[in-house]
């Protein structure tokens, strides 16, 4: 399996479109059906600022759109600026073929490598028990259970709260950086 993950291009707005609602992926994401190519091309046509840290990946196999990733401040507010949420979606026949687990360990290196983000967060729908077990495996643990949260197929649907909390914060300064060892303790 030729696997690559790049960042969208205005062109991937069709493709993207399918992915999204797709019947066996929709479903099982929290926007709505039938959104359109146009949509997606525009949003991907938008040009994304220089010192943003939201991140959007698509994961292409033997160049067909797969799936699709992204890493996304939690919100505006000043206090917040530690956490992003992630959302991911790959196709069905795809599944178990570790093309989620490229993407989100693309999106978690860069929050951990490159943002010095603390927390990312997510929801998932309780059943989606694929989606739990990936998330489990790279550390995200459930914080609760939003009843009702959602509606799909005209039912309200629990989802769980998810988050990870970065397992090691940097620190200064990085051992070996100024020819020393790390201290262990107070001198």
């Amino acid at each position: 399996m030729d696997l690559i993950l790049r960042r969208p291009t205005p062109d991937d707005g069709p493709a993207h479109a399918a992915l999204m609602s797709h019947p066996e992926v929709q479903p099982w994401l929290l926007g709505l059906p039938h959104v359109s190519p146009e949509a997606w091309r525009q949003r991907f046509s938008a040009t994304p600022e220089v010192q943003s840290a939201e991140l959007v990946l698509l994961a292409l196999v033997d160049g067909q759109l797969v799936g699709s990733a992204g890493l996304h401040p939690a919100g505006p507010q000043a206090r917040r600026r530690h956490a992003m949420s992630l959302g991911i979606s790959v196709l069905p026949q795809v599944q178990g073929q570790g093309v989620a687990s490229a993407l989100m360990s693309a999106l978690i290196q860069q929050a951990d490598d490159w943002l010095g983000v603390l927390r990312i967060e997510l929801s998932v729908f309780v059943d989606n028990t694929r989606a739990i077990r990936l998330y489990e495996r790279f550390n995200f643990d459930i914080e609760g259970r939003m009843r009702g949260y959602a509606m799909r197929h005209g039912q309200y649907v629990d989802c769980y709260a998810m988050a990870r909390l970065r397992p090691a914060l940097p620190v200064w300064p990085p051992e070996g950086l100024d020819g020393t060892a790390k201290s262990t303790g107070p001198r």
